[in-house]
């Protein structure tokens, strides 16, 4: 039998109380974590959002209040009256350890069901079991500590930018469909039949037409939503912490935002940040690390040993070399003891994911361990071994193909033998700026160049006249924020312009009046006076994972969806009913 609150009004939260609340009378509300029943005496450990205050029943204020408390079960929402006194015996493991309330009032607010899953944080159940039970799954307290934090990172965000003369402008959730990036979502209009908005994949244009509406300093907490296939990490819908700033430069843009990342790490765990942070161009990245996003926390860099064995005899290393291509590896300190011959197979599998043909091997033991050593003199085995520094007990990994394949192949394999070796340190946080990106890249697909970032990204200035016949080498700039190989953040000078606009556009292939369909309400705007601008975009949901350390975005996003873009929790996407579809003039065609 539930009852209401009656007279009886929150005064604290279970977590705050303490040894400075003895014989205080206080009154707590929340869920039963756990109840004990020991005949005569009763334990509540009752929860809430702060944590856990235990509660004791006796017969102290009669048989009838310990015989309700009794009959209380996990999960039932309860509000007591008691005093607070000192525990007999500590709990080390909660703050509240020392203290205990007993109970002398009790209120049975809603009964329970038994969960389908245990709240607690280690209850090993399936994600998919937990997202279809959300609302319990997030009173977890370390569900509650991840949101928790996310809300706290919202707010520092306001504070820092309001304090440097930010001002706060939602952009339309409703928009124009655009090209160059992902594909949209897709909201058709009842109003307007035929017709459709997309959600927005980023307030990109928006935040440009501010600028060149005055408003100088822009910061938005925005959704954003783009229909991709779901790889680890990735959501249809996600959070930016978007900006864009009048009359900068590139450095200015960076400056502001590492200030902004040191106040993050200061606030959220009392960690140092030294400014500026390191940068690093694209094509230095690229060289040493194999990918764009380098986690600098380890070792391991790659080696062009191109040079080397361009006639060392082995077909696969001389052909790729006169073929324009390169062939690089990375050293494993160690790793002759650490990767058998077998696990050295399963590394090769996961190259070729990454379109590698196949992956070489050195173990510098006792005696050179190599199937390529057959093939290969050893005087060019030990220049091999000189160039990458090895020493006896180390693994050379080699890959030759195009730079394409083999940064993408070995900066991938870095990173999953640092995980696998536990070469990272759990709480060490290198941050680094990668400049000068590519302005272009190539679309095998399409056949074509396609803007790496979007078409509105300025390039180096003196690149502009690479845009026309030698787009492979033009740079951006652009710049991205890397913390321990995850992309937080990415952003550019924009194209104010409009010659060097126009240039881009065609550049892309999109002649005048194509660029006007598309966006001609932003260059129509440009005429009157755009002033030089810049900005940029943090996802905040990575920043959550990377303040909680959590492993799943999931974990950081109080209602996600799968990898497969379904909602567990509310059955969503659904089908229409007819009614519903013939309102915005669809119908729905199925597949055979």
């Amino acid at each position: 039998m539930t009852e209401n609150m009656g007279n009886l009004k929150r005064s604290m939260y279970c977590n705050e109380i303490s040894e400075t609340n003895i014989s205080e009378e206080v009154t707590l509300m929340g869920w039963v974590a756990k109840q004990r029943s020991l005949g005569s005496i009763v334990f509540i450990d009752l929860r809430d959002r702060t944590g856990i205050a235990q509660i004791v029943f006796d017969d102290s204020f009669g048989k009838e209040l310990l015989e309700k408390a009794s009959h209380v079960r996990g999960e039932y929402v309860i509000a007591i009256r008691g005093k607070v006194r000192a525990r007999s015996s500590v709990n080390e493991n909660i703050d509240t350890g020392k203290v205990e309330v007993l109970g002398e009032e009790l209120r049975i607010l809603s009964e329970s069901d038994v969960p389908p899953i245990y709240i607690k944080d280690n209850d090993n159940v399936s994600e998919n079991m937990r997202l279809k039970n959300r609302a319990l799954d997030l009173r977890k307290p370390s569900m509650q500590k991840n949101l928790k934090i996310r809300s706290e990172i919202y707010k520092i965000t306001r504070d820092f930018f309001y304090d440097n003369g930010f001002i706060e402008v939602e952009t339309p959730m409703l928009t124009k469909p655009t090209p160059e990036g992902a594909r949209d979502y897709l909201v058709p209009s009842r109003v307007n039949p035929g017709k459709f908005y997309a959600l927005p994949q980023s307030p990109q244009l928006m935040k440009q037409l501010l600028m060149v509406a005055g408003l100088d300093r822009y910061i938005q907490i925005t959704k954003c939503f783009r229909d991709e296939d779901l790889r680890a990490n990735r959501q249809p819908e996600f959070t930016q912490i978007d900006l864009e700033m009048s009359f900068v430069t590139e450095e200015e843009v960076m400056d502001i935002n590492e200030r902004f990342l040191q106040k993050l790490f200061k606030q959220l765990l009392d960690k140092d940040i030294e400014l500026p942070i390191q940068r690093m161009e694209y094509i230095e990245a690229m060289d040493r690390f194999g990918v764009d996003k380098p986690d600098l926390r380890f070792g391991m860099e790659l080696k062009d040993i191109s040079e080397i064995v361009k006639d060392c005899g082995f077909k696969v290393f001389e052909n790729n070399v006169s073929d324009g291509k390169s062939v690089r590896g990375i050293k494993v300190d160690g790793g002759a003891d650490s990767y058998s011959k077998k696990q050295i197979k399963k590394l090769e599998s996961f190259v070729k994911d990454y379109k590698a043909m196949g992956l070489s091997w050195i173990k510098y033991t006792d005696e050179i361990d190599s199937p390529i050593s057959k093939f290969i003199s050893e005087d060019k085995m030990n220049a091999i071994i000189q160039a990458f520094d090895a020493k006896k007990g180390d693994l050379i990994l080699i890959l030759a193909d195009k730079n394409s394949v083999v940064f993408s192949g070995l900066g991938n394999l870095r990173n999953k033998i640092a995980r696998d070796l536990n070469l990272i340190a759990e709480d060490d946080f290198k941050l680094v700026w990668i400049t000068k990106f590519p302005l272009f890249e190539f679309d095998e697909d399409e056949n074509r160049y396609v803007a790496k970032h979007h078409p509105f990204t300025s390039p180096l200035d003196e690149d502009i006249d690479k845009l026309e016949d030698d787009k492979e080498n033009a740079r951006a700039k652009a710049y991205d924020i890397v913390i321990n190989g995850d992309e937080i953040g990415g952003g550019s000078i924009r194209i104010n312009d409009p010659e060097v606009q126009n240039k881009m556009f065609k550049a892309l292939g999109l002649d005048s009046d194509e660029a006007t369909e598309k966006f001609g309400f932003l260059l129509d705007a440009f005429k009157y006076g755009a002033p030089p601008h810049g900005g940029l975009a943090f996802g905040l949901d990575r920043l959550v994972m990377l303040f909680t350390k959590a492993e799943s975005i999931r974990d950081v996003i109080a209602f996600p969806k799968t990898q497969q873009a379904t909602c567990l929790l509310t059955g969503a996407p659904t089908e229409l009913s007819e009614q519903q579809l013939e309102e915005v003039h669809i119908s729905v065609i199925e597949e055979n």
